[in-house]
């Protein structure tokens, strides 16, 4: 009986530690995909001398990353039904290295914002694929996992702003070829060590009862249109007010080095968001969660409205920074926890992939209005849209109209 025990505990043991090397992997690889996404904020002022061109068009730039993050989600999804999620993780590793090397020899905006898409188009199909990995990685864990692997992400929306700080304040405005460069070279030794952990790991069989994409929109279009309520509306707002947040706070009277700063606080407050609300979404009911971060964020958006002084614009920077933060943990724990695995994958790509090309138009709507309203009447009127939003939202879940968890059976 004990060698039976000592034979049947060698390869548990060497089943966990071999998923947790690929978590591990996947969580150096969701960095650097987030940091191709988020790169572009920081990058604002720069890339406007380097080209000449004024906000919209830097805005525009911003949103193609945003684009192309949005659009691959669904036809990866699709993809998942028929092709292994560490296959396609790999192959986002190999576009990101390519289009970051592209990106960085552009001579031209045109050839500059395909790039941005192409970089946005590996985080985006990432995603899709790597969440439900993670989350079948860890089934009794779902929301420690995920709150893991998105402390990953948004040390890279922090490592960001730093990074170009400093390449910049070394070679100049042309420093911003150098930080593409490095994205490149990060992303294809990221790659290569993900692919030989993943020859090396037992990976979960969830995903292969996952073949139907249009089944499982029949079967799970309440959870799904559920997520995309709430988040939607709410990643718009959020997109247009980080990628011009520097440029936001200089009207309010702070240095350009200083406004910098506050970005580098509002995507540094929400690394404990991630960890914190991911063990907390495994602990209590997921909508009330949502509703409250969501609420939360309102009151932030109103907030940074309404401050002056550095001071008060640092101490609502942090909490909106933490609040904002906290809502992407909760919903995805919301859908991959509830989703059966013969729907996880194909419902969560059609949930990710419609809420994203909701948000994704934010900041080249922002970029655009600012050329005729100012940033305090822009997201004051926001704001005041989303109050509307959450009211509905309130009211549906007190009707007991919003899914609590996804279709079974």
């Amino acid at each position: 009986m004990t060698g039976f025990g000592t034979f049947e505990s060698t390869p548990l043991k060497l089943y966990s530690v071999s998923r947790r090397s690929l978590f591990v992997s996947l969580s150096s690889m969701v960095f650097l995909v987030n940091f191709a996404r988020v790169v572009f904020a920081p990058l604002v002022e720069p890339l406007k001398a380097a080209f000449t061109v004024g906000d919209a068009t830097v805005g525009l730039i911003a949103t193609l990353a945003w684009l192309g993050s949005a659009l691959p989600r669904i036809p990866t999804g699709y993809l998942l039904t028929r092709v292994p999620r560490h296959h396609v993780v790999l192959a986002t590793g190999g576009v990101l290295t390519v289009a970051a090397g592209f990106t960085a020899v552009a001579e031209s905006i045109a050839v500059l914002g395909l790039g941005a898409f192409l970089m946005g188009l590996a985080s985006g199909a990432y995603f899709i694929a790597a969440n439900p990995l993670v989350s079948e990685l860890y089934p009794e864990r779902v929301g420690r996992a995920i709150g893991i692997h998105g402390t990953a992400s948004q040390t890279a929306a922090v490592a960001a702003p730093l990074f170009v700080g400093a390449v910049l304040a070394q070679t100049g405005v042309a420093g911003w070829r150098l930080v593409m460069g490095t994205i490149g070279v990060a992303a294809a030794v990221a790659t290569v060590v993900l692919f030989v952990v993943a020859r090396r790991t037992d990976l979960p069989e969830a995903g292969t009862a996952d073949r139907a994409l249009l089944a499982a929109l029949r079967r799970q279009w309440p959870i799904i249109l559920s997520g995309v309520a709430i988040i939607g509306a709410t990643g718009f707002v959020w997109n247009g007010l980080f990628n011009f947040y520097p440029t936001y706070l200089e009207t309010k009277g702070l240095a350009p080095g200083t406004a910098r700063t506050m970005l580098t606080v509002v995507f540094a407050t929400g690394v404990p968001a991630f960890w914190v609300t991911g063990r907390l979404a495994d602990r209590v009911p997921h909508v009330p969660l949502m509703l409250a971060i969501l609420g939360g964020f309102v009151t932030c958006l109103f907030a940074i409205v309404a401050v002056d002084g550095f001071v008060a614009i640092l101490a609502v920077t942090a909490v909106l920074g933490y609040v904002i933060h906290s809502l992407f943990p909760a919903l995805d724990t919301y859908m991959l926890d509830s989703l059966p695995d013969e729907n996880r994958a194909s419902a969560y790509a059609l949930y990710s992939g419609t809420m994203m090309i909701v948000q994704a138009s934010g900041s080249s709507v922002v970029g655009a209005l600012s050329g005729t309203y100012a940033f305090d009447a822009i997201f004051q009127t926001f704001g005041v849209g989303l109050v509307a939003i959450l009211g509905v939202l309130l009211a549906l879940h007190s009707l007991d109209r919003l899914p609590t968890e996804a279709a079974t059976g």
